[in-house]
């Protein structure tokens, strides 16, 4: 069984991701965070295999989470779920060791795969977001 955290601000969309990825059937979500601030406490109680991050939080937002996390547990495998993109974002969580970078209105039945994949070790990085830094 592949753990996740996930984290955002809008409950419907948690309680909506843990449907879809429950319904896989090999992913289950341990810890669910409403802020950033909470994701490093649930990242340490649930050592969870995926964290799923939205950006736009209200205290903490997922890349300040993601930095602080990665700080105290570099092996973390954190993606960034959003429905921001600019090419400075994308930057920014691949600098500091995020990844994936996928966007709310992606295809959600890929989500689940995807979280397979960077639980194995390996990347998601939308096609959106790969061609915003495309020049870098």
């Amino acid at each position: 069984m592949i753990t996740v955290l996930l984290a955002d601000d809008h409950a419907f969309v948690r309680d909506s991701l843990v449907e879809l990825l429950s319904a896989s059937g090999d992913l289950t979500v341990v810890a669910e965070c409403e802020d950033g601030a909470q994701v490093l406490d649930a990242a340490r109680r649930t050592r969870p295999d995926v964290v799923l991050l939205d950006l736009a939080m209200p205290r903490v937002t997922g890349l300040q989470a993601a930095r602080e996390l990665l700080d105290e547990r570099p092996e973390s495998r954190i993606v960034v779920l959003t429905g921001s993109l600019t090419p400075g974002l994308v930057r920014e969580a691949r600098e500091i060791g995020v990844v994936g970078y996928l966007l709310k209105d992606d295809d959600p039945g890929a989500l689940p795969g995807h979280v397979r994949t960077v639980a194995a070790g390996g990347t998601a990085w939308s096609d959106a977001a790969t061609a915003a830094t495309a020049g870098d």
